[in-house]
């Protein structure tokens, strides 16, 4: 059912649909026979809609055919059927719409296809999230429906570490190779480990166990966060987040995916590290230090520097397989881990 062609070949494809700016609508044939039941109490209590995609091809650059299936859960017949299918932002589909004809009684599915282009496949770990809407009359009564579909490509990293990208903490001594803020500056190692916090302490925040990170002082250790996704395993009611700002606005949300293919997402954010309220976005202050590392050595030792914590929901019943950070460069993570 699934056909693929080269890009060169249809190229004019992505252009029509793009030139011609409107809706397209194409008949699908679909046949089914069952009684019809009209009563509105039933139709409101009737299972929702199901609208389901087929697998996508990501191995571009290439013309895809994916297919919608519609099912009808609701007691009546389900009738003006359309389908609207979307892919990644920027990847052309024909048609945008397709108009289904007929009726379906309950229990009977209806399909529509469609064709995407498909662009060269990106390096590293990638997740593609498609989209097809449903509207009808009749069927559960609702006149509409929807259904995802989320494709991958590549690995997540190994673990936290293995995406660290920058450097927060030196030693007083050598201030040089510190660029926590973008502006050179540091957390000093000394100052660090005046309030407990040296390579590989254990960290105790929000109900979960963190670790330090446990890298000498002037190297990569910690994550400016830009949407990487990172293995962890592990159950439990919260995922916890040690770290701090380097802006007013270190926001962002994170998804986390379950090793049973379901996933969810939450929002959280860190104060300024050297600014802001200590419970600025409903974070929570770890440790707070003395001054700072600059280009030119230590300094500002009136300053106070800071860590936080700040967590998002987990469900309690999936098991966490990895988790996909923020794109927020200024939200800067040095560990993760779940909380009960």
């Amino acid at each position: 059912m699934r056909s693929v062609r080269r890009i060169g070949r249809l190229r004019s494809l992505a252009v029509a649909v793009t030139a011609a700016g409107a809706t397209a609508l194409l008949p699908v044939q679909a046949t089914a026979a069952s009684a019809e039941i009209p009563t509105e109490a039933a139709a409101t209590e009737a299972a929702a809609t199901e609208v389901n995609i087929s697998p996508v091809d990501l191995d571009g650059p290439a013309i895809s055919t994916v297919k919608v299936t519609v099912k009808n859960t609701g007691p009546q017949r389900l009738r003006s059927l359309q389908v609207a299918f979307a892919g990644p932002t920027g990847w052309a589909v024909q048609p945008a719409v397709l108009s289904v004809n007929g009726s379906f009684a309950s229990g009977a599915s209806a399909d529509a296809s469609f064709r995407i282009q498909v662009p060269e496949k990106r390096p590293g770990f990638v997740i593609r999230t498609f989209t097809a809407t449903a509207t009808y009359k009749g069927g559960d009564g609702r006149g509409t429906a929807t259904g995802t579909r989320t494709e991958r490509s590549g690995s997540p990293l190994a673990n936290l570490a293995a995406a660290y990208n920058n450097v927060a903490v030196t030693d007083e001594s050598d201030t040089g190779p510190g660029d926590y803020d973008g502006e050179g500056n540091s957390f000093s190692a000394q100052k660090l480990a005046a309030v407990g916090l040296t390579r590989g302490t254990r960290v105790e925040a929000l109900g979960a166990e963190l670790t330090w990170p446990d890298v000498a002082a002037g190297t990569k250790d910690n994550v400016a966060a830009s949407g990487q996704a990172v293995k962890l395993s592990g159950k439990g009611s919260a995922l916890v987040f040690l770290g701090s700002g380097v802006t007013s606005g270190a926001t962002g949300k994170a998804g986390v995916h379950y090793t049973d293919g379901s996933s969810s997402t939450g929002t959280f954010g860190f104060p300024n590290w050297s600014f802001d309220p200590a419970d600025a976005h409903g974070a929570t202050l770890v440790k707070s230090t003395d001054g700072r590392n600059r280009p030119d050595g230590y300094g500002n030792a009136t300053v106070k520097y800071r860590v936080f914590a700040n967590s998002i929901p987990l469900d309690p019943d999936r098991t966490v397989d990895f988790v996909v950070l923020p794109a927020n460069a200024g939200l800067h993570v040095f560990d993760m881990a779940t909380a009960p």
